[in-house]
This record gives structure tokens, sequence and C-alpha cells, in this order.
């Protein structure tokens, strides 16, 4: 591929978009650069998905040929009163006139006639050749023009053209009935749900021909496309002047009603307006096509783009589907830019053309302010409508005239994070753009809910006819807004669309009766106890607020003197932002909208039972935080340790706000596990270069520290503990610090010169094999315990302030893990990395702001990550170059080569600090585990996907014991007394009690963890164990199916083998003494194992 300078792109908002012009045509091809393998890619993506229209065109091109036949040759009829012609036709036919409400009555002086259309024509995505394979709507739109002889001129008033168009159209639905029952199926629908606008929907019959594969025929059923039937007015018809957005064109009622003549009606006007535009857009697209030749590959591009977000043409979908797609494109291929040359440039590539629509619409600011693409631009003050404006001066048409505040604000926000994707990496655009599904609530919004439709319609119809429904929404939208305020960055609404129903039926079947609210929160504003309104000095203002808030406004005085309007939330400040945002809808929409609670449905709120997320638990680490920093200058402000302390960095999660357990103490209720630090001193020629005297001399420094603490304050006691080291060169002990109020730090001394050594007996060739390879798993195990944690303490700190839902979401990711029995397997570290990432790559979404979303999110990146061939890189400082990323990719080739089976290393997680890939899971998780983890990530996401809102939460952390072999169960009471016991003799009798009130020293760790640790030291061979944590009194396993027999016996058996003869065979085989394992396993665990298990 040529190298080729890319084309420069400049913006300019001045008209109200962004303009992007090339130099020259050399920007049909982008440079060799990282976008070329996202060009490479949606290349492939098209191939895949676009329509193939060679097996099915000549099928429907028959069909659409004797559907025109047969409508230019029904027989026309002179005007009949529709009073008479209604009822009558109806019974004949059979088929119910779909009549827009209100309908016409029975004196109504309206008439009804029937004549040869104009033309009838085949328009939209079948002529453009832009359907795609994956449409649930495919179809073909044939357009039936009425001819003007049926109309009067004044028939754009008060619905009269609307009810000669359903007329129109129930005649030739009773022909079709009556010609093609036996082979096609009938349905009315209405267009883009437009209630003004129905349409007749014929689909091939589910029959299979005889001799047919009935797997054949249906595979050919569903490729072949429905066809809609759509009436529409002739080119031109209507007086554009009576049809402004400041006109009104219904009039019915009370005659003397002036203010309610004086309503305008844009919708109604540009429904009007558009239903004589089908052949003025179809030539535009055929334009636009036609100069440029990615044109129709960016439409398929835009397609799945809007298809795997949710948008369609639909009022109640979104009011943007792909027919706006393409005319915004094709309208910025004429205009929109400065001056009014075009926005875009047919020498454009596909992938250009794409992501410069979506610079347009990210940039347009269309939800706040009229945009005009043409000339002859039009006075602005006749465009003010409460609706998005994107205004075709050409053909007078409002494009976006189907959309409402919500969904622009939405298409805005969506553009925005698929070009924040987009600039982020070259090598991550693809998926976030085209692969994801995009539209799942529970992922996409902190917080949503379902609000019943009211049954009574009262106060819900206005003029313009966009229906009830809409009118509810846009009160429900309005009023939720401006109740949140800054607490919401975005509300959506999703209203229930109406399904296609039978012809002979007299109304549309509403797939449901409620309004799907969807918010995304500004997690910091929306926790926020009290909101504060205008001042009371402002009579207006202030009017106006308690207007809107009725009894809850109150006035508040700050310490300096001013009053000012207030709203008090502080009683719902336990509950977190959920519960405060949660209490002020339920309040507004009771009081302005008269919608009961028993109306309202939130949903997720179930989270908070499996583990309670409260603003509680910020205070609790806040304390945590500050406990370490009084120890941090306790510390250091000891006088007589032999060097001068450099730094002494946190390493526990309590202390970076991610630990399960929340830090709670007190002087009464000490912290049962120590936060662990590290303590580094300045250099010295001082420490012995022998491994073995470095451990040993960090024994004497933490002896000074813990004798010195004691010294210098009485609330403080110190114990050192021993490790469980199997080698006199590994670190040996660690000194606890637990001071008066409860809280516990654990200390381990750091030696700069260890590494050295270490470094040096790994790299030594002289050296044995096994001696390099110790000093490489005790390098290893250094730099994790005194680099790799304090650095990830560090960032990890640092981004849970950055982000305020990285802690919970954390938290709740681990408690996933531990509920599947996979935490014993995983570092804490890793598992923040996961987290981290769903931050730091958001897309297709925002950074999450709720524990939920945040969860939900890292999920989808583990059932998405394809960890055998791909690294996960997670570059929290944004450092890490294209040609780095590319040699971490190497790298894991390069360990894929070394170890094909992966029994070393399965995961390869890279960080800005660690490019190795191994840092965190050089031992674990095994092939085994990982598999686990996507299964039940993928199976987490596939229940998202299709319960939607309506998915059980607590089911996603729901495990079942029958996939395992074995079962541990311990003794919760023996657990308990053990973490409780200091070793020493007790006794009712205080002068024989050895404890003598003082308070027993902090544990090594949960006894349940050294159990397990002890039986992965001795059976980890026959054995695979998985654990959920201190908390689980179960401790699974899985036998090894490698060693389950041995046709010989040799010398290093890798656990206890029996001899066992098969029938018929001579030759002796071993087979794992399973009763013998379980035995022992038994007696390590003593009184803690209260019964074991075993699947036959």
């Amino acid at each position: 591929m040529e190298e080729s300078t890319a084309k420069r792109r400049k913006l300019d908002n001045t008209n109200g978009g962004p303009a992007f012009e090339a130099s020259n045509p050399a920007v049909a091809t982008m440079g060799a650069s990282g976008a070329s393998a996202f060009i490479l890619e949606t290349e492939e993506l098209l191939k895949e998905v676009k329509f193939d229209y060679s097996r099915t065109s000549s099928d429907v091109e028959d069909t659409l040929r004797q559907f025109k036949d047969l409508i230019e040759a029904l027989e026309p009829h002179e005007p009949l009163p529709i009073g008479e012609v209604s009822p009558k036709f109806e019974r004949s036919s059979r088929v119910t006139i779909p009549y827009p409400d209100p309908k016409p009555g029975k004196d109504s002086p309206y008439k009804l006639s029937f004549e040869k259309p104009a033309q009838v024509n085949v328009v939209g995505s079948w002529i453009l050749k832009t359907n795609v394979k994956s449409q649930t709507d495919l179809a073909v739109d044939m357009i039936v023009v009425m001819p003007p002889s049926v109309f009067q001129e004044k028939d754009y008033l008060n619905l009269r053209y609307f009810y000669k168009r359903a007329y129109y159209l129930a005649y030739i639905t009773a022909r079709f009935r009556k010609t093609w029952s036996e082979s096609m199926e009938f349905t009315f629908d209405y267009l883009h749900g437009n209630t003004l606008l129905p349409i007749l929907v014929a689909r091939p019959k589910n029959d299979v021909d005889n001799g047919d594969d009935p797997n054949d025929a249906d595979a050919r059923r569903k490729s072949r496309p429905a066809i809609r039937i759509i009436p529409c007015a002739p080119e031109g018809f209507f007086p554009a002047a009576k049809l402004t957005t400041t006109n009104n064109a219904i009039r019915q009622g009370n005659p003397e009603d002036v203010e309610g003549a004086k309503v305008p009606t844009p919708f109604y006007n540009t429904t009007l307006k558009a239903e004589s535009q089908f052949t003025s857009y179809l030539r535009l697209l055929h334009k636009a096509a036609n100069s440029c030749s990615a044109f129709r590959d960016a439409c398929v591009l835009g397609r799945i783009w809007l298809q795997q977000r949710g948008f369609n043409g639909s009022i109640h979908g979104s009011g943007f589907g792909h027919f706006e797609w393409a005319v915004l494109m094709a309208l910025l291929l004429q205009g929109g830019g400065r001056k009014g040359e075009a926005v875009l440039s047919p020498s454009l590539h596909s992938t250009q053309l794409f992501k410069a629509t979506l610079q347009f619409l990210a940039s347009a600011n269309l939800h706040k302010k009229p945009l005009v693409i043409g000339r002859d631009s039009p006075n602005m003050d006749t465009l003010r409508q409460n609706m998005p404006i994107l205004h075709d001066t050409a053909r007078g048409i409002n494009v976006l005239y189907k959309m409402a505040p919500w969904s622009i604000t939405l298409l805005t926000e969506q553009a925005k994070w698929s070009l924040a994707a987009i600039n982020d990496s070259p090598l991550d655009q693809f998926e976030p753009l085209f692969i994801i599904k995009a539209d799942q609530p529970l992922q996409m919004f902190d917080l949503v809910l379902n609000i019943n439709i009211p049954v009574s319609k009262e106060g819900l119809k206005s003029a313009d006819r966009k229906g009830s429904v809409w009118e509810f929404s846009d009160r429900v939208y309005q009023t939720l807004k401006k109740a949140l305020g800054e607490r919401a960055k975005l509300v959506h609404i999703d209203a229930p669309e109406t399904a296609a129903w039978p012809i002979s039926a007299t109304s549309p079947r509403v797939k449901k009766n409620s309004l799907r609210v969807g918010i995304i929160i500004d997690p910091i504003k929306a926790s926020q106890g009290r909101d504060y309104g205008p001042s009371h000095e402002q009579k207006k203002e202030a009017a106006i607020f308690r207007e809107f808030w009725g009894e809850k406004a109150e006035l508040w005085q700050f310490p300096d003197g001013s009053i000012v309007e207030s709203l008090d939330w502080t009683e719902y400040s336990f509950l977190g932002f959920s519960g405060i945002c949660e209490a002020i809808m339920r309040y507004i929409l009771k009081l302005r909208l008269r919608v009961a609670d028993s109306d309202l449905e939130f949903y997720g709120q179930d989270i908070s039972k499996i583990m309670p997320v409260t603003p509680s638990d910020k205070t609790s680490f806040d304390a945590a935080k500050q406990a370490f920093e009084i120890f941090e200058r306790d510390v250091r402000d000891l006088e007589n340790l032999p060097l001068h302390v450099k730094q002494i960095a946190p390493i526990g999660s309590a202390l970076r706000r991610t630990s399960l357990r929340i830090p709670e103490f007190n002087f009464r209720k000490p912290l049962q596990l120590p936060m662990e630090v590290v303590v580094s001193f300045e250099v010295s020629g001082k420490w012995p270069e022998n491994l073995a005297a470095i451990q040993r001399a960090k024994v004497a420094f933490l002896l000074r520290i813990g004798s010195s603490l004691e010294k210098a304050k009485e609330e403080i006691k110190t114990h050192v503990g021993l490790e469980s080291a199997d080698r006199d060169d590994e670190n040996l002990a660690f000194l606890d610090v637990v001071y008066e109020n409860g809280a516990a730090f654990r200390l381990r001394v750091n030696s700069d010169l260890e590494e050295a050594l270490l470094d040096r007996q790994t790299k030594d060739q002289t050296a044995e094999r096994h001696v390099r390879t110790n000093a490489a798993d005790l390098l290893a195990s250094y730099r994790r315990m005194y680099t790799n944690r304090p650095l990830h303490n560090q960032t990890i700190s640092t981004f849970c302030t950055r982000f305020p839902a990285l802690s919970p979401s954390i938290r709740l990711t681990k408690h996933w893990f531990n509920s599947h029995k996979l935490s014993c397997h995983f570092n804490e570290e890793l598992i923040e990395l996961f987290v981290l990432q769903a931050f730091l790559k958001p897309y297709p979404w925002p950074i999450p702001c709720s524990a939920t979303t945040g969860f939900l999110r890292t999920l989808l990146l583990l059932s998405r990550w394809d960890w055998r061939d791909e690294p996960l890189v997670v570059d929290s400082a944004d450092s890490l170059s294209t040609s780095q990323r590319l040699e971490i990719n190497a790298r894991l080739k390069a360990w894929r080569k070394i170890d094909p089976n992966m029994n070393r290393t399965t995961l390869f997680v890279a960080t800005s600090q660690d490019v190795s890939g191994v840092a965190y899971t050089l031992h674990g998780p095994p092939t085994v585990v990982a598999t686990r983890m996507t299964s039940l990530a993928r199976t987490a996401c596939k229940a998202v996907k299709e319960q939607g809102v309506s998915l059980n939460i607590r089911s996603i952390f729901q495990s079942s014991l029958r996939d395992y072999d074995v079962l541990l169960h311990l003794s919760p009471k023996v657990l308990k007394r053990i973490s409780r016991d200091d070793g020493t003799r007790h006794s009712q009798y205080k002068n024989l009690d050895e404890r003598r009130g003082n308070a027993a020293p902090p544990p090594l760790e949960p006894p349940a963890e050294t159990l397990l640790k002890r039986l992965n030291d001795v059976y980890a061979s026959p054995l695979l164990f998985f654990h959920g944590g201190a908390d689980d009194a179960v401790i699974a396993a899985l036998w090894n199916p490698h060693i389950h027999t041995r046709s010989s016996f040799t010398a290093h058996m890798p656990c206890s083998l029996k001899s066992v003869k098969r029938g018929g065979e001579d030759a002796q085989t071993f087979e794992v003494n399973r009763k013998a394992i379980l035995a022992e396993i038994a007696r390590i665990g003593g009184d803690v194992v209260e019964r074991i298990e075993m699947k036959i």
C-alpha cells in the first residue's frame, strides 16, 4: 500500500458545523499508519454484512412488478361522502380503514374517491443497495403517489389529507387481500411510528413447497424482505408557505377559539411536507452515490453504527435512522460549510466519510441550536420549535423532525464517545464502533426506572398529533431534567412502540405500557444532600423555584447571612446517590405529573443487598488513610534508627480503597488483618552482601523499629511475626504495629541491595541452573512486593480519587470472583487492573459513574478478551507508544512459543510501569481457571443482553457447586475461634489466664487461606482447588484428569497411587488413590474441615 498524505481537516463552527476539506484527491486512501488497520477491518466488515441481493432480487422484483400492475389496474370510483363510504367499504372488504385519531364522524363533510396513482416507484435502501444482513426490519419501500385529483386545495387542514390517504391505502389493501391472501400475509403498521401515516406491510407466508428442504426454505424466507406499500402526495402539492413550523394547520374544535388556532403544529406540518418529498430525496441520494464512490459504503457503516446503539427512524425509537444518516451525508457533500461550501469531499474514503459525519454530529450542537444547510436560508424565527432542527432549504424539510430533545442529546453524546474511541488509540477503534452492542441499559445508564403511562389521556392531547405517549414522555423528560439538574449528565427516555396489527383490526397493539428512563449521573454532585436555589431577594426566580418544588422548598441561611431557597435530601444520604436521586424523582413526578409510587419501578437496586455500598465506606477508608499518615509520621520521627527512612509506601488494598472488607476499627474492635506497608531506607554500604544476612538484618531493623515505637508512644503495641518462608534467603519476618484506637499495620523492610544481588545471580551463567531459577523466582517475588505493589497502590489510589465509582466497582468485581471461588487464583492487584481498564477504555460508553455499570462493563471486558492471543495493556499513565504496544504483542507471542500449553503463564497483563506482562500473572491463574472466568463472564453478559432491566442481578453472583469433584465444608465456628485465638491458655480464673488482658497479635492470614496454601503445597498435582476468600466456608476441588491413571510405577509419582487391574488385562496400572488423599486432607484440616463430599 503506497503512502499518501492524509487529508487535512479544518473545523469551523461559524455556520453550526465542521468543514472537512481536501487539497487533493489522494485522501481516497489513508496513510500506512495506525488508521490502515481500521480501514482493513471496516472493509472486511462491509464484505460480511452487505446483503446479498443476487439471491432474492429477481423474486422481489417479480413481486414488485405484480404489485405495481395490480395497483395501476384498480377500478376508480367517484367521490362519495366519508360517512357513507367508510362503513360500506369495511363491511364488504373486511378491511378496517386505518384512520388517524380523531376518526372522522359520520357527518363529516369530506368525500373519498379512488383514481389511478400518478406514479408507483421503489425508494429507500433497496434501491440504494445499503441493506445489511443483520437488519431485523428488512423491507422494500414502494411508494404509491396519489393523483392530485383526489384532493382539494385545503386538504392540508384538519387531517383531511390523512383521512383520504388512509382510505386510499385501505382500497389497495382490499384488492391485495383478495388476490394474494394465500401467499402473502398483510398487516398495517405506522411509518416510522407516526400515527398519521399507516402503511401496508406484505410478507411471504411461511409455506414450504413440497420437495424443498425445510431449512433451505426457511433461510430463503428470512432472506426475502417484506414489501411496504406507502401512499404519498404528489411532489410540491402542499403550499409551503402555509406549512411553516410557526403555522397552525389543525383548527378543529370551537371556531371561536382564537388562541387554539394560533398554536403552531410543526410536527404535523413537517409530516405533510415530507409526504411529497420521497422522490426528491431519492434523487438526492442517487446523486450523492454517483458523485461519491464511497457513499454507499459509508451509509452501510452508518447503519451498523446506529443499529449497535439502538437508533432507528421511528419516532419512539430515536427518530434518526439510516435514512437520516444518508440524507445528512448527501447534504454535507453539497453544502453546510463556511459560505455554503461542501463539508465533505466526494474523494473521501468510506471510513473518512463515516468519521467526518460523526465529527459533524458531535460538534454541530444540534441539541442546542438550529442548523440550516442550503442556499436561501429562511428566517430563523420561523424555525423555532421544541425539537432539534437540521433544515434542508432545497426541500423545506427539517430532517430531524422525528427526534425528541432526549434522543438528539443521546445521539450527540454517542458521536462524542465514538470519536473519543477513535482518537484514543489506533489499535482499539473497530470493536467499540461496530461490534459491541451499545444499547444495553444496565451497562450504559447508572439509574434505570420504568414509569407506567397513565391510562387517562386527559391533558396529554396536543394539536400537533405526536400522540399522548410522546406528550407524556416530553413532560417526564422536562420535569426530571429540571429536577435533577447537575446531578444528571444525561436523561434518556425509551417509549413503547406500536406493533403491526391485522388489516381487519381497529387499532394497533402496544408492546408495553410504560416508559423506560435511563440516567447517567455525576457521582459527586448526585451525592449532595442539599440543593440550593436562587437568592431570597430574587423574588421572581424564587417564586418559580417554590412553584416547581412545592412544600419541599425551604429557606437556608449561610453563615454570612445570605438567604437562599434550598431543598433538603439529607435523610436519604445514607443510601448514596441512587437513594437521593430516587427520592427526588419520586417526589417531583408525584407532585408535577401525579405519578404514584406504585407506577415507578427502579432497577438494579438489589446490588446493595449483594454488597452494600454506602457513603460511610468513604469515611472508613479516609480514616484508614489518616491512620497511615499518623503511622508514617511516627516512624519518620524515630531518631535511633541506623539509617534514615527514605519512603514508607502502602501496599494494602485498604489503603487504596479497594478492600472487600471495610477497614472499620476502634479501641474495642481493632483491625483483624493489619494494613500492609513497606519501608525503604537510604542507600547505604552497611547492608551485608549476602542474601541470608540481609534477611536477618531486616529482622534487626524490625525489632529496633518496634521497640522504638513502643518507647515513643504508650498507645502503640508491636509484634514481630515470622513469614512462612522455606529458605533463609527469603523475607523472614514482619512487624505488626497496633494502635490503641484499633488501627493496625504490617511493616516489611525493603533493601535495594537485595534486588541487585538477585539480579546478579539470575544472570550468572556460571551458576547451576536451579540456582538461577530460584534466584529468578525470588527476584520476581521481590519486585512484586517492593516495586510493583507500591506503584500499583499509588496508581489505583489516584484513580479512585479521580473516578468515584472505581472503588465500589473493584469491590463488587472482587465479590464476583469470590462468589465463583476464583479469587484464590487471582492476585487482588490483577482484578483491580481488570476494572481499571474498563474505566480507562470505557468505549463505546463514557466512564462509568456507578458501581453497577463499572462492574458489568468489567464483565464485558473479560468476556471479550481473547487472552490466548491478546495481551491486556493497562496504560494508566497514557505513556505507551504504538511501538511499545507492538513489542508487548511480540512478547506475548514469544511466551506462547516457549510455553504453548500455557503451563507457566496464561494471562498476559502489561501496565505502564511493567511492560513484561507477567508481573501480576506469573504464578497463575491456570488455563482451566482462566477459561472458567471467561465462561462465567460471557454467561453473565448474555443474561444482561437477553433479560435487560428485568435481570435479577443476584443471579450473576450465584455459583453452583455441582461442577466440582470434591467439596471441603469448613466449620465456621472453628474458623472464628482460630481467628480470635492467640495460642495462650485461657481460664475462667483471672490469675491463671495467660492472656493477662493483653490483646492477641493479629494473625498472619485467615485460617481458611492457611489451610488452602497447605493443601496446594501438598496436593497441587492431583487436585485443583477453588476458594472464595476468608468468608467462604467451602473449598472446592477438581481432580486432575491428566494423572488419573498411570501405566508404570516410578520413583517420582505426583501423588498417592494405588495398583489396579483392569478386567482381562495382565498389565498392572496405577490410578490416583482418591480415598487416601481425601483422608489425608481431613487429617491436615483437623477440626477446621467439618465434612468432605466427593462426586461419585
